[in-house]
């Protein structure tokens, strides 16, 4: 594979809402009980985002955070691949609101919508962008930010919902 750059993952970086809802907490709205949750997903607690938490604002902690620690400069980041199921709005996506948020308007933003897949597709095309040499730098960021469910109407998806969260990978 002669002219492929070698790129590598530099840094990594997560965020959790700091708002835990225990199952105490959804036996009062959902006809359930926290043993019964406990005793059959093992979940105690969930994190979920603050009433003016965006999944664009836990996007940029955790991209903040993972530039941190790869020690290379923001401005060499070429290109944010975002992968989410609950954007921020349907238009603009998600990811022009994070390059927005981190100030780097030279950069290219696309937004994946793959389920838990979304990550690992965005692995890979932030690999190839390095790669090539399309982007010297690739910011490859997964979240599962706020959804517009009410607690009440989705018992399920309340009790073994996924903590709403945020993680980013700095690749160069």
């Amino acid at each position: 594979m002669d002219g492929l750059r070698k790129a590598c993952i530099l840094g990594t970086g997560s965020y959790i809402p700091e708002r835990v809802v225990t199952n105490n907490d959804l036996s009062r709205i959902l006809d359930t009980s926290d043993e019964w949750i406990r005793t059959r997903t093992g979940i105690r607690e969930r994190h979920l985002a603050a009433e003016n938490e965006s999944a664009s604002d836990m996007a940029v902690k955790a991209a903040e955070r993972a530039l941190k620690m790869s020690g290379i400069p923001k401005h060499r980041i070429g290109f944010i691949i975002l992968a989410t199921g609950t954007p921020d709005y349907p238009i603009p996506n998600t990811s022009s609101l994070v390059q927005d948020k981190l100030g780097l308007p030279h950069a290219g933003a696309v937004d994946i919508s793959a389920g838990c897949a979304g990550f690992i597709h965005g692995l890979v095309m932030a690999k190839g962008l390095v790669s090539s040499g399309v982007a010297n730098g690739s910011m490859n960021v997964a979240v599962r930010g706020p959804d517009a469910t009410p607690p009440e109407s989705n018992a399920t998806e309340r009790m073994l919902s996924s903590d709403k969260n945020a993680a980013a990978k700095t690749m160069a």
